[in-house]
């Protein structure tokens, strides 16, 4: 089964609890604070596979959580760091944010990675927290959240030629009759119902992949029919072989069929109009074949090389390739743009993230604030309230961040409710 849209889920591992511990050792009376950092959350790392062609094994495993790191321990330990969790694409996987549909990562060579979910760092232990006026503190935090998403992955083929053109033209043919491909082959609509992909080699030694392409029909960039789940695929191709049915035997004019389907294509995507076209006049060896060629090269307005094919008697086939190939040569690829830094993984991209603010609130009808915020929540995620040191700082970074003053600004009074999260906190003056 060939799968190349999926929706899943993912989260960066927890980073590990800070610790409060004292040294407690014989002549040693007021040893100080000795409490640990929380080891680093592990990030999920996508990497790219050569040998896989298809998203089918994210149909079933559509949740992947990374291990959380170690919490810190006494004598000033270390809690241990998690190793990345490495989760195995296929070449051209394209990622990106269910929720901003920004592009998060385009991964096309093997071997290549990208951080998805980041790991959240490991909180401090209370050694972190020592300072002249308060030389034993007890004080340390939790461990910072892994970064969660869902993410959509889009499998665009890594194809240098893509064959375009209406349902039962000949492309599965042509493919058939050029490589080692078997497509399934038949007389009616829709035959090819996935990609077919197979390596071309011309006479002269180039090698090149070629990409069958379920038919296009009018409306598919909408929706209509099969081709639209299929045209994110053509995104990458280099060079675009339109196969037209000269025999006429479908009953539609070969240049309407040519007009249809480049509409299609710019109504899809206005940088296919880019790629490099060669048309393939398929079925040659059909009594009216020749005729119907000639009146479309006379309706044909753009300059556009024409080779003449049957795939059946292989006519004409060797110099399509030749020209395939020569075009191939002369034309650059078109990547997806993605961010990349100098160590070849690809950067997660966060800039939405920027763009909210620190926090905002509400009220409800009862009269309860709500307080919502990423960075807020987070450092309520950090804060151990078990210890009244950790709450007092708490309070202190919420007052540094503006919220006292925004939550009076909203008509808060001493004694009101303040909601952050489940969690209900009362209005102090």
């Amino acid at each position: 089964m060939f799968v190349d849209q999926v929706k899943i889920y993912v989260k960066g591992g927890d980073g590990g609890n800070g610790m409060v511990a004292f040294r407690r050792e014989k002549y040693v009376p007021k040893g100080g604070p000795a409490g640990g950092d929380g080891g680093n959350g592990a990030n999920v790392v996508f990497e790219v596979e050569e040998g896989l062609r298809t998203l089918m094994d994210f149909r079933y495993k559509r949740h992947f959580k990374a291990p959380r790191g170690e919490h810190g321990m006494s004598k000033n330990q270390h809690g241990k760091n998690s190793a990345d969790m490495i989760v195995k694409v296929p070449p051209g996987t394209v990622v990106s944010d269910a929720d901003t549909g920004e592009i998060i990562a385009d991964l096309t060579d093997h071997g290549q990675r990208a951080i998805i979910a980041k790991g959240g760092r490991g909180g401090r232990g209370n050694t972190r927290f020592a300072t002249p006026a308060n030389p034993a503190p007890e004080l340390s935090e939790k461990g910072e959240p892994g970064v969660e998403r869902n993410i959509i992955m889009e499998l665009k083929l890594l194809a240098d030629v893509g064959l375009v053109g209406f349902p039962s033209v000949g492309k599965s043919t042509l493919l058939a009759s050029v490589s080692a491909a078997r497509p399934k082959i038949a007389e009616y609509h829709f035959t090819t119902i996935v990609p077919n992909l197979g390596v071309v080699e011309t006479e002269d030694g180039r090698s090149f992949v070629m990409a069958d392409l379920p038919g296009l029909i009018e409306g598919a960039h909408e929706g209509v029919g099969l081709g639209h789940q299929f045209l994110r695929h053509i995104e990458r191709t280099r060079v675009i072989v339109h196969v037209i049915d000269m025999s006429g035997q479908e009953g539609r004019d070969p240049y309407e069929d040519y007009v249809t389907i480049n509409k299609e294509l710019e109504e899809y995507n206005l940088r296919l109009t880019e790629r490099p076209q060669i048309i393939a006049a398929s079925k040659m060896d059909m009594p009216d074949s020749a005729e119907n060629l000639q009146a479309f090269k006379e309706k044909l307005e753009e300059d556009v090389q024409i080779f003449p094919i049957s795939s059946v008697t292989r006519e004409g086939l060797r110099e399509l390739l030749y020209a395939v190939a020569d075009m191939i040569e002369e034309t650059p690829e078109f990547p997806l743009e993605h961010a990349e830094d100098e160590t070849g993984i690809h950067r997660v991209l966060y800039k939405h993230e920027a763009e909210k603010e620190e926090f905002m609130i509400s009220r409800e009808s009862d009269g309860t604030f709500v307080v919502t915020g990423e960075k807020l929540e987070k450092l309520f995620k950090m804060t151990d309230f078990s210890r009244d040191e950790s709450v007092n700082r708490f309070a202190r970074q919420l007052r540094a961040m503006g919220v006292d003053e925004a939550l009076r600004k909203r008509g808060a009074e001493d004694g009101d409710t303040v909601r952050l999260m489940e969690y209900e906190f009362e209005f102090v003056e």
